[in-house]
């Protein structure tokens, strides 16, 4: 992991705990490392393809897309302010798109990625496993059943 996450910081602490839990590892370029990019691999695939999200100095948190063609934003969304365009007619047309919010320093980025991370692939994957095996079906026990337990320290972690 990066020397950073050696810091003897509490938050940077916690962080570290919860993705020695999960089992993430830091698959960030030399590129990326000049950068100040950290890209970190989940333990487990979909589409054959290993999970991965990153963390970015201009303060985006994406999903890096291996898995589907393209990458995405996880940072949370915001309305902007509304703008109004006069039309031809002497209308007004009002507009208000959306803007993500930039995560500017480190440690926030990744406390708000390790939580996207635990509750949209983690608690995601571990019901969607519990339901899978609940309809008398059998189904072979992965990787998200092994972290239940993992995702229950987790959250006494969060919650201290």
């Amino acid at each position: 992991m990066r020397e950073i996450l050696n810091s003897n910081d509490i938050r940077y602490v916690n962080i570290k705990e919860k993705m020695d839990l999960l089992q993430l590892t830091d698959v960030s370029t030399e590129r990326q490392n000049k950068n100040g990019t950290i890209v970190w691999r989940l333990p487990f695939k979909a589409r054959g393809r290993h999970i991965e999200y990153a963390s970015f100095t201009t303060g985006y948190v994406r999903n890096q897309g291996n898995q589907c063609h393209s990458n995405w934003q996880c940072n949370q969304r915001f309305l902007d302010e509304p703008t109004y365009h006069k039309l031809p007619n002497g209308d007004y047309r009002k507009h208000q798109g959306k803007s993500f919010k930039m995560i500017p320093l480190q440690v926030d980025r990744l406390e708000y990625m390790m939580n996207y991370i635990v509750k949209n692939e983690f608690i995601k994957k571990a019901k969607e496993q519990s339901e899978a095996t609940s309809s008398n079906s059998y189904i072979k026990v992965d990787m998200y059943t092994k972290h239940y337990n993992k995702l229950l320290q987790i959250k006494n972690i969060i919650n201290e």
